[in-house]
């Protein structure tokens, strides 16, 4: 992989598995020293490994995103570790327990909403502030969805937080194109991860998930990562409050998921 990153200080969000994960590897093979955020310790331990063994730097702060005190110090710490913070992919998220909206906890949407969508709020709040403070710029990735383009049905938590998420790329990039700093988002179809996995324990919704993909199979989070690395990089300088949709044609037919 070229060096499109090098010299650079990435940060990733639920960097403990998935998609998350692969982008702290890429980053690293980029050239970027990674910091990695996430709640799960022993995981976010085994992804600095993983970091380390593509010749990265790396350092990992256990964070919540959806905890204000929380992700001001992850910003704190990566840039008392390595002086500044250039690129960064506000990957974390839950899926929460998908179920028809009667049927559907206030507990559960609230705590949707406070991960997928306030947890990327606040992210782009305090990162922001930090590249704003060094004055050259900068890049960020939003983890949005397909779902955040369309509905789906059962999901309407986790499918409002991501269309909150396109929403709130668009307005940051707006507020922040003259100072350099671009923010995108990316807009996975259903990938191989352990979240997906968790949908997939039932045959009938894995077979109707497929069919929606006329690639004929599910996402690999590398691919998805390859296109959050491309968009952090000079490569795609001319592209800000944007939504760049990875789904194996899921968007380009009538069918989705029921």
């Amino acid at each position: 992989m070229a060096t499109e990153l090098e010299g650079k200080v990435g940060l990733v969000t639920g960097g403990t598995s998935g998609i998350g994960r692969e982008t702290a590897v890429l980053f690293a093979k980029a050239g970027a020293k990674v910091v990695v955020a996430g709640r799960r310790v022993p995981e976010g331990e085994e992804t600095i490994e993983l970091v380390r063994a593509a010749g990265g730097e790396a350092l990992f702060v256990k964070t919540d995103v959806s905890k204000a005190s929380e992700v001001e110090t992850l910003i704190q710490k990566a840039a008392e570790r390595f002086g500044r913070l250039d690129v960064a992919f506000n990957n974390a998220g839950i899926e929460g327990a998908w179920s028809p909206i009667v049927r559907q906890s206030e507990e559960d949407w609230d705590r949707t909403i406070a991960i997928n969508l306030k947890g990327v709020w606040l992210c782009l709040k305090y990162e922001i502030r930090q590249m704003l403070k060094q004055g050259d710029g900068g890049a960020i990735v939003n983890m949005a969805s397909i779902t955040g383009l369309v509905g789906a049905v059962g999901a309407a938590a986790y499918s409002a937080s991501k269309h909150g998420v396109i929403g709130l790329t668009q307005t940051a990039a707006l507020e922040n194109a003259k100072s350099g700093i671009r923010i995108n988002a990316v807009c996975p179809g259903f990938t191989e991860t352990p979240m997906t996995d968790r949908l997939f324990r039932i045959p009938k919704i894995q077979k109707n998930l497929l069919s929606c993909h006329p690639i004929g199979r599910f996402g690999r989070p590398t691919e998805i990562a390859e296109a959050v690395v491309w968009m952090c990089s000079e490569r795609a300088s001319f592209m800000t409050g944007q939504s760049l949709v990875v789904d194996g044609g899921f968007l380009a037919g009538p069918n989705s998921p029921s």
